[in-house]
């Protein structure tokens, strides 16, 4: 009887101990769940640290330096790599020979100046300048087929002129020509003018520097009066960071981007006596003359064809008239200031049309320009917009 009680006493002291083992691997289990739940594919190395701190606050007083744009490593192995394939040129033996013709239809440039040429009237000085730059850069590559070194030329440039000269459109051009050329990766071009670039207050203008120089990196960056960036009389300017970010990245980043600076010729060389390293970046200068009466004149016939107007022989010479009034006001624009009177034209065309309601009209009609449609505006103000 002893035997049977001491064994039973045995039995229960067991199976209390598996109950207890079983408790705890429970417990150890739902631990191990608990502590791996972040981190479900794979066992957490032993020792790692499970928190860690968070770094210190920048006071908000003393703003964190901002760098102007720099992409990455792979970034730019990335942009290099598709640059050298857009330069890709087969090499030639030293008893070879080239033709320049040739080497224009491969780079497919003539387009663009063809283009340039349809888009401008006059000019001349202007366009022998970009020709000479695309022919510097076309013999680059031919020197570059007989293995002999070119190095990539400074591209930035200095635009000056009075407003309406064709500026904005020879840099749209002159980026799809550098583009074509090998000389940037995609050839878009970005306008911008103070406001784009130079912030409020402490810590706006670096980002929004930046902000600007992303968009256009692979282009051309085209700075509209640019001399506003500088104003010497006002000491809590900001624009002398945007300058020094400029500065930098002209010189930093000449093979991904294109600078050109854009104004009036006496308020840019100012612009240049007060930032020297500004003056130093720029190796091209182009001089965009005011337009002569007959290429205004010409230039509003090219405006209307585009539309499928027309000015009759008695409003042209009305139209003649109206511009030799204009050109000497000071807020003659040229080219602007020819489009918004020939948009004013349309409107009194258009009014004077519809007015006669029962009147039957002709397709030709529809198109022609009067002189009442122009002498109507001989008095009013030109916008320069």
């Amino acid at each position: 009887m002893h035997a049977h009680v001491t064994f039973m006493v045995i039995g229960s002291l067991i199976a209390v101990g598996a109950l207890g083992t079983v408790m705890t691997m429970a417990v150890i289990s739902v631990l191990r769940i608990k502590t791996d739940d972040d981190q479900p594919a794979a066992r957490r190395p032993q020792g790692e640290q499970l928190w860690r701190p968070r770094p210190p606050r920048q006071s908000k007083s003393r703003q964190p330096a901002v760098l102007p744009v720099r992409p990455t490593a792979a970034a730019r192995r990335t942009a290099a790599t598709r640059r050298k394939a857009g330069r890709r040129i087969d090499m030639l033996p030293a008893d070879a020979s080239v033709t320049f013709a040739a080497e224009r239809a491969a780079a497919g440039i003539d387009e663009v100046l063809a283009a340039l040429d349809e888009d401008l009237i006059g000019l001349a000085p202007v366009k022998r300048k970009v020709q000479e730059i695309a022919s510097l850069l076309l013999v680059d590559r031919a020197r570059n087929r007989f293995g002999l070194d070119a190095p990539r030329p400074n591209l930035h440039m200095c635009f000056t002129g009075p407003p309406g000269t064709g500026k904005t459109t020879v840099a749209l051009r002159m980026g799809e020509l550098l583009h074509r050329l090998g000389y940037l990766e995609q050839g878009q071009m970005v306008h911008a003018m103070r406001d784009d670039l130079v912030g409020e207050f402490i810590g706006h203008t670096a980002p929004r520097t930046r902000r600007v120089l992303t968009k256009a990196m692979g282009g051309v960056l085209f700075i509209d009066e640019a001399y506003a960036l500088y104003r010497p009389a006002d000491p809590q300017d900001y624009g002398q960071e945007a300058i020094e970010i400029l500065l930098q990245v002209m010189e930093n980043e000449r093979d991904q981007l294109v600078v050109i600076l854009a104004g009036y010729a006496d308020r840019m060389d100012e612009f240049f006596t007060s930032n020297p390293g500004m003056g130093s970046r720029v190796a091209h200068h182009l001089d965009f003359a005011a337009y002569e009466l007959d290429e205004l004149v010409s230039i509003g016939r090219q405006m209307l064809g585009r539309s499928h107007y027309y000015l009759s022989a008695d409003a042209e010479e009305a139209f003649r008239d109206f511009l030799t009034g204009q050109i000497r006001q000071p807020r003659f624009a040229n080219a602007r200031s020819v489009r918004n009177e020939l948009e004013r034209a349309r409107l009194r065309h258009a009014h004077r049309l519809a007015a006669d309601s029962d009147r039957h009209w002709t397709r030709d009609d529809l198109m022609r320009l009067e002189p009442s449609d122009v002498l109507l505006g001989a008095d009013l103000t030109l916008a320069t917009e």
